[in-house]
Parts: structure tokens; C-alpha cells; sequence
């Protein structure tokens, strides 16, 4: 295959579409193999932790929740719960300090672990589904009270901002951001990614109406929708921002253009990354403006976006068969279709059109016989299936032990997901120092459950309490005489004691005192 430079765009009219007279390239057609972009990443890929420093699960989740952060919390809801008892809330409150604060949030990590239907079932006592920790942390109103009054911004000046409501000065992430901020940095302190990252939504469940969005293709379809960056190597979250509304960008370029501009920071990432996305970001003028500033891009298209190919001239059909593609090269932009059980549309500033890839899918032949049969694919394709996934694995990393529970505020619900990412990362991070390490990391679970006990400054193992045999229970000798028949207690003879009972055990055929004052039968079997 050539390996020349591909040729710079094309001047156009303003009024001519773009490649509209090209006509589709078909396997048989060599492309110009593009221009590689050098990879000068910022920092050393990975994580930015001294490897041979002890890195508990406590330590890197207070990297993203340090104790000023929390600090800060604390203020702000020890403000809000004054505020609320002023308007005239019927509870009692004690101001919430730092230590408190994280047993609080070990108690939200363990009833992420251990899942019941209501809160309350927490503290439920005297039955058989009784879980006694969680009360030998701290009481049931407490962690109600505290739950009710969490507050990350501070409420005297949350009012200055509501007062703005319906105008341009207006913020709707005031409530959010001191601590949104600091996540967002430390995101991006501690770690450094690998050469390919991609953008994805993501959702966060809720039922109110505050930023509340629909997306049909999400498995959560109402919530609060965020753009995020991950590492599609680990799924570390590098970046995100929460969307607010048509008005969330105001530079005229789009939705799906800004999203991604805001995201793609080069002072922090450096220069040559790929980054992967999929068709609601993808758009000449975002991989144009990406590779100028030395980012590789890939994503699936709509056919129906600005400059994007729209000539039917040897393009693909219905009835074309299955592993067939067509392609167009305009510039650094290379379009493909590739038909599988559907039309598939790429474009990429990072491949060339194909290099002999190949897809397996399974095939049912005509008898009814299912079979395994290879597919020509081309490049772009095989590369946006390979690392597209990084924002899906993240989510699915914190989907298995989310904090996510019912809430009346809505920022509670993003504070709960703030939560999420810090003990996600957190977990990534450590895996990533075991790996430098060559050692054997903890499982996701397992870490969470360290950092649970941690946080709650208690250890995950405890004291192993003896069970004693139900069935071994001292009996009473029958009377002999006017009194019952006795002999010497075994237990008082070898505290050189000489004391004569009528108990004794049956299994051990021995006698034992059985009094309120002196339970030798106890001290026997311990």
C-alpha cells in the first residue's frame, strides 16, 4: 500500500456540497495511507502515584474526596440544617465534622453493597434480617438528618443565584460545583491516559424535572445527561460536564461540536491522541478542527451531516452482500460504509480506508446451519469497535456497585454520582499501581469493601464468635432423697475450689456450677 501523504481539502463554493460529485472507492481501490500523527502525551501515560508508596483504598478515594473537600461539605451542610431548622423543620441537629462526614459516606458505600429495599431496613432489630453494623456506626436519625441536609454549595449564596432565575446570569450548576470542581481536577491529576480516548453520554437516573433529559438508545432513558471522556484502555473517567439546557455552549458551533471541544483539553493531554466517538459528535468540521490541533478522531456519521458524502455514484445498495464497503477520501477524511447486517458509516482522520481486516460473524447457511465465517472489514471500523467502549466500560464499572438511591433534592442525586466516580477511579487507580507492581490487585468488590471499613474506621474482618452446640445444655441430676443428687464442680476443682452441684453436662459427663453469681458451665465451654 502507498504510504504518501493524503492531499489537503479541497476549496469549495460556499453553495456547492461537499463531495457530492466523488464517487465511492471499492475494495479493489489502494488508499493513501495518512499521515501519522506523533504522540507527545503531557505526562507519562498512567497513573501519577509513586508505585512504591502504600496506597490504600481510603488513600486514593481521598484523593478525589480530600479532607478539605469534605470540609467544605461539612460547613455548607451544617448552614443548610441551621437554614432548614429555621424555617421551621421538627429534628435535631448536631454539627457533622470530617470524621463523621466519612462514616457517613462508608454507610452510603455499604448499603451499595448490601441492598435493601428502604432505608430504614437498615436499623431493623430483633429479627432474623437484622443488620447490626450499621447502628454501631451511627443512628438511624442521624444518618437521615444528614442525608437530608448534604449540601455542596453554600445556601446563603445559593439565594443570590436563585434570585437570577430566568435570566442569562443564571447558573444551574451553582449547587454543584465547589464540589464538581474538585473532582474534575483530581481526575486529571492522578492519572494520565493512554493514546486512545473516546466520548461518550451518560445518564444518571432521576425523576425530577431539573435538567431532566430522554435518551431512547440509553439503557437509563430520563436523568441527568453528562458528556464524558474515558480512557477506552481501563475506563478511568478523565473528564466530564453535566448538560443544562439548549443554552449549555454559546459558541454557535452545535451541541455535539462543543461537547467535544470542552472536553479535549491539549495543555492537559498534549498532542496526537485518537479519540473515538459515536455518530451524534461526528462531523467534518470537528475532525478538521481536531487535527489541526494534532488530535487523531474516528467515529460513526449521520449520512445527513454537513459535508458528509452524499453521491450515490458505486455506492452500496440493500442487496449488496455482506462484508462489501465502499469509501471515500477527501483530504485527511476517509468515509466508509461497510455493510454487515446493516449499513455501517465511519469516518476517520487516524486510517486508512482498509489494510486486509477481517470481522467474524456467524452465518446461517441455507440448510439452517449456523457457522462462524470471516468478513473483509475495513480499518476504521475494526478500530472504532476496539476502543470506542472506554465511556461504556466506566459506566458498567460503576453500575455494578452504585450509590444511586431515592432522593428528593436533585443535586443529592449528582453528588450521590460524584461519589460513584471517586470510588470507580479510586479502584482503577490502585489496579493500575499493582500492575506497575507485578502484584495481585483486589477485586472490585473486594476494594470497595475495604474502603467501606475504612472509611468507617473498622476492619472487613472481625472477631470469629464461638457458636456453642445447641444440643449440648446442662441438665439437672434427679433427687435423691430430699436432695438432689451432687458432686464436685470439674471447672471450681482446678480454681482449687470445692464446690459440689447438681449440674452437669451431658456430653462432656462432667459436673458444673449453673448460678447466677458462678456460671462454670460457660467458663468450661468457651
Amino acid at each position: 500500500m502507498e504510504n504518501i501523504a493524503p492531499t489537503p481539502p479541497r476549496k469549495r463554493a460556499r453553495c456547492q456540497p461537499k463531495p457530492d460529485l466523488l464517487s465511492w472507492k471499492s475494495e479493489g481501490d489502494n488508499d493513501a495511507t495518512p499521515s501519522t500523527l506523533r504522540f507527545f502525551p503531557a505526562r507519562e501515560p498512567g497513573v501519577q502515584l509513586n508505585a512504591a508508596d502504600n496506597h490504600t483504598p481510603l488513600d486514593l478515594f481521598k484523593l478525589f474526596f480530600s479532607e478539605d473537600a469534605v470540609k467544605t461539605l461539612c460547613q455548607n451542610t451544617n448552614k443548610q440544617a441551621a437554614r432548614n431548622i429555621a424555617r421551621g423543620a421538627k429534628y435535631r441537629w448536631v454539627d457533622v465534622g470530617v470524621d463523621e462526614f466519612y462514616r457517613y459516606i462508608g454507610l452510603v458505600f455499604y448499603m451499595c453493597m448490601i441492598k435493601l429495599d428502604h432505608i430504614s431496613d437498615y436499623w431493623r432489630r430483633n429479627t432474623i434480617f437484622s443488620i447490626p453494623f450499621v447502628a454501631e456506626v451511627m443512628a438511624r436519625n442521624r444518618y437521615q438528618t444528614i442525608s437530608w441536609n448534604v449540601h455542596m454549595s453554600d445556601p446563603s449564596e445559593d439565594r443570590v443565584n436563585d434570585a437570577k432565575r430566568g435570566t442569562s446570569a443564571h447558573d444551574k450548576l451553582f449547587r454543584l460545583k465547589p464540589l464538581m470542581y474538585t473532582i474534575q481536577n483530581a481526575c486529571k491529576a492522578f492519572y494520565h491516559p493512554r493514546r486512545a480516548i473516546a466520548v461518550d453520554e451518560r445518564m444518571v437516573a432521576s425523576k425530577g424535572h431539573t435538567m431532566r433529559q430522554y435518551m431512547k438508545d440509553k439503557p437509563t432513558k430520563w436523568g441527568f445527561k453528562l458528556f464524558v471522556l474515558a480512557d477506552s484502555s481501563n475506563g478511568y473517567t478523565l473528564g466530564f460536564s453535566i448538560y443544562t439546557g439548549k443554552n449549555h455552549f454559546s459558541t454557535g458551533q452545535g451541541l455535539s461540536y462543543n461537547s467535544v471541544m470542552s472536553l479535549i483539553d491539549r495543555a492537559y493531554l498534549g498532542s496526537g491522541y485518537h479519540v473515538y466517538m459515536d455518530n451524534f459528535y461526528t462531523s467534518p468540521k470537528l475532525f478538521n478542527d481536531l487535527y489541526a490541533d494534532k488530535f487523531g478522531a474516528c467515529g460513526t456519521y449521520r449520512d445527513f451531516r454537513k459535508e458528509c458524502p452524499r453521491t450515490a455514484v458505486n455506492a452500496l445498495s440493500k442487496k449488496s452482500p455482506r462484508g462489501t464497503f465502499r469509501w471515500i477520501r477527501d483530504g485527511y477524511l476517509v468515509f466508509v460504509k461497510w455493510m454487515d447486517s446493516r449499513e455501517v458509516s465511519v469516518c476517520s482522520t487516524i486510517h486508512p480506508a482498509h489494510t486486509g481486516d477481517t470481522a467474524k460473524r456467524r452465518v446461517k447457511s441455507k440448510q439452517g446451519v449456523w457457522s462462524s465465517q470471516s468478513f473483509p472489514c475495513p480499518t476504521p471500523v475494526v478500530e472504532y469497535n476496539k476502543f470506542m467502549g472506554g465511556v461504556d466500560l466506566s459506566d458498567q464499572l460503576i453500575q455494578y456497585y452504585t450509590t444511586q438511591h431515592r432522593t428528593v433534592k436533585w443535586y443529592r442525586k449528582l453528588f450521590l454520582h460524584f461519589l460513584d466516580i471517586a470510588a470507580t477511579n479510586a479502584y482503577l487507580l490502585h489496579r493500575e499501581l499493582m500492575q506497575n507492581m507485578q502484584k495481585d490487585s483486589m477485586t472490585h468488590k473486594t476494594f470497595l469493601e475495604e474502603l467501606t471499613a475504612q472509611l468507617c474506621s473498622v476492619t472487613v474482618k472481625t472477631e470469629k464468635t464461638p457458636v456453642k452446640n445447641v444440643s449440648n445444655v446442662p441438665i439437672h441430676k434427679p433427687f435423691c432423697g430430699p436432695r438432689a443428687y451432687r458432686k464436685v464442680c470439674v471447672y471450681c476443682k482446678t480454681q482449687g475450689k470445692k464446690v459440689k452441684t447438681p449440674w452437669m453436662c451431658k456430653v462432656c459427663d462432667v459436673y458444673l456450677c449453673v448460678l447466677p453469681e458462678r456460671n462454670c458451665y460457660d467458663a468450661w465451654h468457651p
